[in-house]
């Protein structure tokens, strides 16, 4: 705010004004999806947007309730089988609670990189089944049925298929007319404003009117003809006006620890998608943010939720590209967007007594289904089918067992994975390329190998957990060639050599030395080498054993 300049206002103004324009529908759909009050997704908008920019490093990220981290909040309060909504409510606090302490911790601890155990693979079949579940969570309302919250997806789908009988065709022809308003000014209205020559600029904020628009009609047809009467429509029905109280959490330790795990699960979740959010929209105007930052600012946001009555925000990335497009330059876009949801709850929140249920279920469908991405699945499994399996594992395990069980088996996945490539590492017996002083692996070039010299190329750091399947690896290729008298382990891609590795090299030698074959070291990184010296390694090998590069070690031992 110190450095800030009267020509971002414009644009500022304009984007917080758009973007709140698409929350205030979106956050009150959100809320209902977590088994909340609509109210409570409301004050979730308000502080979180006002504290995030600034202690955040992002420029436009919008932070507000999400939809995947809403479905989450849902799970952990139908574990605790509340028995009224104030409980529920309490209980959604304590969460925003717990998740702005633990990212705050993170952060302050410059922990963030505990998030990078969730790969790629897991991340995206992780949501792409929450998004599943959350469109499927919400057919119940665009037909009118009324069934009970369910954490099972394929219990949800034999209820929805029981009582599709009594689907309340009024409710469905509204909310089916939503879903194709809200599609149409999606992609048609666009591609036909660009076809008439309207600016960027100019579409954007018609096109992102349309959630506002579906709940205006909606309230509009449901008052007008009595629906809520006359058909049986469900309706929002009152909302308390007046800004939050001050909201405290629970703080006694049996109820923080039931939900320590679904608030870790959130808090890392929530991190993932705001910084994923984040960090693109800023590579667009090379600028960078920071990890351990965001993590703070994230923390503090759900603190200023659970004292003022909201639960579990992050950033959200449609909105964030809603204000990224329509001119953001800085946070202030974010602060305007929060004030104006405050003078929403304070004089306007009357008007959504009408709004209907199945609007609201449109826009949750509208903005989830591309979250489900199976194009990630398709070009995974083209790559690499251990990373295709991930997806598909944790994608079933989320549909099946749920949303945190779901993601903690990914995260137990994308561990396997890794522990299993780097403990089978690539090795290849290389050889020279043509004269020059390069070495390539034997079975992918045309070299040239010495009879006497094996030398081997491993592609991985040596540490516990692959260094017998080097061991196993060079018995196995000395067996095969009778001939060998000196073996020469490159080092080029090894960064580290733990000290149960090192022993088993210390083994090796020894073994070696008994078969009248020597071992040597070409290529060794400093720091490795620095840490071969202070243990003693080098003295028990020899000086001479060290080469600095392949070239000159094949040059001595072969003359090759």
């Amino acid at each position: 705010m110190r450095n800030y300049q009267s020509k971002y206002l414009i644009g500022d103004i304009t984007a917080g004004i758009i973007v709140a324009s698409l929350l205030i529908p979106q956050s009150m759909a959100y809320a209902l999806l977590a088994g909340l009050p609509p109210q409570v997704g409301l004050y979730a908008s308000i502080a979180p947007a006002i504290i995030y920019p600034l202690l955040g490093t992002s420029r436009v990220l919008a932070v507000g309730p999400v939809a995947v981290d809403s479905l989450m909040v849902g799970a952990a309060i139908s574990q605790l089988a509340p028995s009224d909504t104030a409980q529920s409510v309490a209980i959604a606090i304590t969460l925003a609670f717990l998740v702005g302490l633990l990212e705050l911790s993170i952060g302050l601890l410059r922990l963030g990189f505990l998030v990078n155990f969730l790969s790629r693979s897991v991340i995206s079949g992780f949501i792409s089944g929450a998004a599943v579940i959350i469109a499927f969570s919400q057919v119940k309302h665009l037909f009118g049925l009324a069934i009970p919250s369910t954490e099972s997806f394929f219990q949800l789908v034999a209820s929805i298929v029981g009582n599709l009988p009594k689907t309340n065709w009024v409710a469905l022809a509204l909310g089916v007319s939503s879903v194709g308003l809200l599609f149409y000014f999606n992609s048609p209205l666009v591609k036909l404003l660009q076809h008439l020559g309207w600016r960027d600029q100019e579409i954007l904020p018609v096109s992102k009117s349309a959630p506002l628009l579906v709940v205006i009609l909606g309230t509009l047809l449901v008052w007008g003809f009595h629906l809520d009467q006359a058909a049986g429509i469900k309706v929002v029905g009152d909302i308390p006006k007046g800004l939050p109280a001050f909201t405290v959490p629970f703080l006694d330790v049996q109820t923080l620890q039931g939900l320590l795990p679904a608030a870790l699960a959130i808090a890392l979740v929530g991190y993932m998608e705001g910084f994923a959010g984040g960090q693109s929209l800023a590579n667009k105007r090379r600028e960078k943010i920071d990890a351990n930052q965001e993590l703070v600012a994230f923390g503090a946001a759900n603190l200023g939720a659970a004292f003022t009555g909201g639960y579990p925000v992050t950033g959200g990335l449609s909105r964030s590209v809603v204000n990224f497009a329509a001119g953001a330059n800085t946070g202030l876009s974010s602060i305007i967007t929060g004030l104006l949801i405050a003078v929403t709850v304070m004089f306007l929140t009357s008007l959504f007594y009408f709004l209907p249920q199945t609007c609201l279920a449109a826009i949750i469908i509208t903005a989830v289904y591309k979250l489900i991405d199976f194009a990630t699945l398709r070009r995974m499994w083209d790559y690499d089918k251990a990373d295709g399996l991930a997806w598909v594992v944790t994608f079933f395990t989320v549909l099946a067992l749920g949303v945190e069980k779901g993601i903690i088996l990914g995260a137990l996945i994308a561990l396997g994975l890794h522990l299993w490539r780097t403990s089978h590492p690539h090795i290849a017996i290389v050889g020279r390329v043509g004269d020059s002083e390069h070495f390539r692996n034997e079975l992918r070039h045309s070299v040239k190998t010495s009879p006497d010299v094996l030398a081997l190329r491993m592609d991985e750091s040596l540490y516990f957990a692959n260094a017998k399947y080097l061991e196993n690896f060079l018995n196995q290729a000395i067996a095969e060639r009778i001939n060998i008298k000196s073996v020469l382990l490159v080092c080029s891609a090894i960064n580290v050599i733990d000290a149960s590795a090192l022993e088993i090299l210390e083994t090796l030698v020894a073994d070696l030395k008994q078969l009248d074959i020597e071992f040597y070291l070409s290529e060794v990184k400093g720091p490795v080498m620095d840490k071969l010296v202070a243990i003693g390694f080098v003295d028990y090998l020899g000086k001479n054993h060290f080469f600095l590069t392949t070239d000159q070690a094949m040059q001595t031992l072969a003359e090759i």
